[in-house]
């Protein structure tokens, strides 16, 4: 048997936080900061989604819920990026995203707490 894990819904604060931050960031035509080339690009791409899909999965409290808003987010970002002059949309990059995303979904869930079995701790009296 599966047991569920428990919502935390202050963790949608760091999941809109983080959304808003990659959307920012692809809205730009440079990205601040140094440039990033492939390789390094793509690391770039796995650790924002990893942390994004980590806060989404303690959000929710399931990880299926938490990779696929992750990866419809991603997939968004991307074509966004395609109406940015001098930026393109890739499907490597949202393939990092959702490798990201993925892993941050299976962190989540092993260090978050299990919501106890439906009626524990309620005595008939």
């Amino acid at each position: 048997m599966t047991r569920a894990r428990r919502a935390r819904p202050l963790w949608w604060l760091p999941s809109l936080i983080i959304m808003g931050v990659i959307w920012w960031l692809s809205a730009q035509p440079h990205t601040p900061g140094p440039s990033l080339e492939h390789p390094k690009d793509w690391a770039a791409h796995f650790t924002a989604y990893l942390a994004l899909a980590f806060c989404l999965a303690r959000a929710t409290g399931r990880r299926s819920a938490a990779l696929l808003i992750a990866a419809w987010f991603g997939a968004l970002d991307e074509v966004h990026q395609a109406f940015v002059p001098p930026r393109e949309a890739g499907v490597q990059d949202w393939l990092f995203d959702v490798a990201g995303a993925w892993l941050g979904t299976r962190l989540a869930v092993r260090s978050a707490p299990v919501a106890p079995p439906e009626g524990a701790g309620v005595h008939a009296t």
